[in-house]
């Protein structure tokens, strides 16, 4: 079979500077990848490209077996920043909501099946499956950090993705909520392909199957063979290393 996504000899540059090159990645069906690097090591913009939001200068990608953007309807996404203000006035169902429009509803069609069920039912699912169906009627400015990161990831979900990737969804959280929210990816791994990317190597080897580390070129390696050597070639420095087991 083939793999579900796949990118071969990427190269990327904004303008005349290169941020990725020469970049190989096979994604297997019901994998879970980390995504590590340094700042501005290229690891927002491989998402972007696996997203189709960006297109490489050269080399092919393929999210299953079609162009990114022609598989877009399958692929959920978290960003790193909500697309709106925080004081923004919309409720948490209503953001939701937009995951439906991300996956190809038109608004008008969209807002008849919310009045005849069908739509209301898919956002309560999601809010459901990320144990937030109790917010579903707050404003969205009222809701703490790991609340949003909650109903982002129920965005997401409402388009009942086969892959689904988020860009550091954890990085202005508490660890305990780090960990809850973790656990619940672990769950959604079961029946989905899941990339994350992640400032926290320690942390996410106690989850991922694979690390893919990023800085211009990507290397992947199984997180039992992350060491002090591995860190220090990614980031230039010295990381320590925490073993989580769960």
């Amino acid at each position: 079979m083939k793999p579900l996504i796949e990118l071969q000899a990427v190269d990327f540059a904004y303008a005349n500077t290169r941020v990725l090159s020469g970049i190989d990645l096979q994604v297997e069906d019901g994998e879970f990848i980390g995504i590590v690097g340094p700042n501005a090591g290229g690891k927002s913009t491989l998402l972007k490209l696996i997203l189709g939001l960006l297109t490489p200068q050269s080399g092919s990608i393929r999210v299953l077996g079609r162009t990114p953007r022609q598989a877009s309807r399958q692929i959920g996404y978290v960003p790193q920043y909500p697309s709106f203000p925080r004081d923004f006035p919309i409720s948490v169902e209503q953001v939701v909501q937009l995951g439906l429009l991300g996956a190809g509803a038109q608004r008008g069609v969209l807002n008849r099946l919310w009045h005849t069920g069908s739509a209301r039912d898919d956002v309560y699912r999601a809010l459901d499956e990320v144990e937030a169906g109790a917010i579903a009627k707050r404003q969205i400015g009222s809701l703490s950090g790991g609340q949003l990161q909650r109903v982002l990831l129920a965005r997401a979900l409402v388009g009942r993705p086969r892959v689904l990737i988020l860009d550091e969804p954890t990085a202005n959280i508490d660890q305990r909520v780090e960990s809850e929210i973790f656990d619940l990816l672990n769950q959604l791994n079961a029946r989905m392909t899941i990339l994350v990317v992640s400032h926290d190597v320690a942390f996410i080897s106690g989850y991922v199957g694979r690390v893919a580390c990023v800085n211009r070129t990507l290397v992947c390696h199984r997180t039992d063979a992350i060491d002090g050597r591995v860190i220090q070639e990614l980031y230039g420095e010295h990381v320590r290393m925490v073993a989580h087991r769960h």
